[in-house]
């Protein structure tokens, strides 16, 4: 949802050459959102036995951490404001600051019996889809919906931690 917004932004304020702009941030995004939860995820491995007994207490704890800090940015306004020229430079340092709170979501991949590499691929694609569709959203109808893209996302992880507290 950070990189939805992020995009929808970037459409909003970019609106020439939006087909190459939602590319350029379906890529982006999506490649930095698949790989930052499999970093989070083998940095996890090593860790997980010894924490195993608080596996849902860590990963609602995170889920908070990071829905809160997704509420917190939807309300506060987004990096992407200020930016005049999309360059590659642009891109990857936004690609890395939407994606830093995957890095920690992939901590919790190992407390969830599932495949890693497939959902990682799952979150890059995704992610890449939803970006370059933010894009267009964002060039049809301007900022309006970023902030409320970034809430939902953000309300969404805290329900989703909830929920491993008591399954």
């Amino acid at each position: 949802m950070d990189a939805f917004a992020v995009s929808i932004g970037l459409g909003a304020k970019h609106t020439d050459k939006t087909i190459f702009l939602a590319i350029k941030a379906g890529l982006y995004f999506g490649f930095f959102q698949g790989l930052m939860p499999l970093i989070g995820y083998m940095g996890g491995k090593e860790i997980f036995g010894w924490v195993e007994a608080y596996a849902a207490w860590i990963a609602f704890v995170l889920l908070f951490i990071i829905g809160s800090k997704m509420i917190y940015e939807s309300v506060a306004g987004g990096p992407e404001k200020d930016i005049v020229k999309i360059t590659h430079k642009v891109m990857i340092v936004l690609a890395i600051a939407t994606s830093i709170d995957a890095l920690a979501a992939g901590f919790s991949l190992t407390l969830l019996d599932i495949n890693s590499i497939l959902a990682c691929a799952i979150i890059g694609v995704t992610t890449l889809v939803f970006s370059g569709i933010g894009v267009f959203v964002g060039a049809k109808s301007g900022t309006w919906l970023e902030s409320k893209a970034e809430l939902l996302g953000g309300v969404v992880l805290i329900l989703i931690g909830v929920k491993l507290l008591f399954t």
